[in-house]
C-alpha cells in the first residue's frame, strides 16, 4: 500500500487553482493544450473561480464554482471541460461532462460546480 501525505496531493490541486487563467469546453477530450484551446473547443470561460484543496469522498479535491457566462465560439456538443495556464500553454486538467450539452455559437454556457480530485493512492 502506498502514502502520499495531503499536502503532496494539495501542493498539486493548488497549482490548478493558482495557475487556471480559463476554462474551456470541449467537444472532444483533449490531451494537449492545442487540442483545448483550439482543435476541440466549443467555448471559454476566462478566471474560474476554483476552491482550495479539501477533503473528497477518497482522495483531495478542489471545487470549480458553477458557471453562469461561458462565451460559446463554435456550434456542437461539449462532453468535457479543460482547465489552462495559457501563459504556459500548459493543460492542467480534464474532466468528463456528467452529461453532454448541445451549445451553439453565439450564445453563453452554463455549468454546475464540479470537482477535480487526487484519489488516495491504494
Amino acid at each position: 500500500m502506498a502514502l502520499i501525505a495531503d499536502q503532496a496531493l494539495d501542493a498539486a490541486l493548488s497549482y490548478i487553482g493558482t495557475n487556471c487563467e480559463n476554462l474551456y469546453i470541449c467537444s472532444t477530450e483533449p490531451t494537449t493544450f492545442a487540442q483545448a484551446s483550439s482543435t476541440y473547443k466549443l467555448g471559454v470561460k476566462a478566471t474560474p473561480s476554483i476552491g482550495t484543496p479539501e477533503n473528497g469522498t477518497s482522495g483531495r479535491k478542489i471545487v470549480v464554482a458553477a458557471i453562469t457566462d461561458g462565451t460559446v465560439s463554435a456550434t456542437g456538443t461539449a462532453g468535457f471541460v479543460a482547465l489552462t495556464d495559457d501563459s504556459a500553454s500548459l493543460l492542467l486538467a480534464v474532466k468528463e461532462l456528467s452529461a453532454t450539452q448541445a451549445v451553439t455559437s453565439g450564445n453563453t454556457f452554463t455549468l454546475t460546480e464540479f470537482d477535480i480530485t487526487i484519489p488516495d493512492p491504494a
